[in-house]
């Protein structure tokens, strides 16, 4: 998607139903999930107020995925999240998120562009490397188990058979991060 694509707007109207503007039909949050899925920037607005109602809607799409059991996020991830919303002082939650999702587009838009079409992303410069680091940092985040529980390894990887004593060390320093970060929030 290019950076100057202008959002797919989506009006509420009174009657809470979601009208796509550029089709000129009406739409449901699985509409719009899909829309998402497929690369494509949303805003919806309420019809009345004008006011950007795009994060409640988001946030419903992610609510009602979670609740169909197609969990993405740690329980603890959410807990922390809820934790995030109380604390008086500035989170640094927030930011942290942002570019987390953001180093991982940037490391599959890479991998995507020096894949070119037939290269086995195995073969791949710095692949290993970059799935440990990834696997590590999923460990991490959900409390020890890789994402969606133990024995349930990320999409598109493969549960390495042995760790090197490198990787454990990176495992380590990850964990210790993380928990220096979970301090400092915890004393906010």
């Amino acid at each position: 998607m290019s950076k100057t694509e202008e959002p797919l707007l989506i009006k509420r109207y009174a009657s809470r139903r979601l009208y796509n503007t550029e089709t000129s039909d009406y739409v449901t949050l699985d509409d719009i999930a899909s829309f998402i899925r497929d690369g494509r920037e949303v805003q919806i607005v309420d019809l009345k107020s004008g006011d950007d109602l795009t994060r409640q809607y988001l946030l419903q799409i992610i609510a009602d995925h979670e609740s169909k059991g197609e969990s993405v996020l740690p329980v603890t991830v959410l807990t922390d999240l809820v934790r995030s919303y109380t604390t008086q002082a500035t989170s640094v939650v927030p930011e942290f998120l942002a570019a987390s999702f953001e180093m991982l587009r940037d490391g599959q838009s890479k991998m995507m562009d020096q894949m070119g079409g037939m290269n086995p992303m195995a073969n791949m410069p710095g692949f290993d490397a970059m799935k440990s680091q990834q696997e590590a940092f999923m460990k991490a985040l959900s409390g020890g188990g890789m994402v969606g529980g133990p024995g349930w390894p990320m999409p598109g990887t493969t549960t390495p058979k042995s760790a090197s004593a490198s990787d454990e060390e990176d495992l380590d320093t990850i964990k210790k991060q993380l928990a220096e970060l979970q301090d400092k929030l915890s004393k906010l």
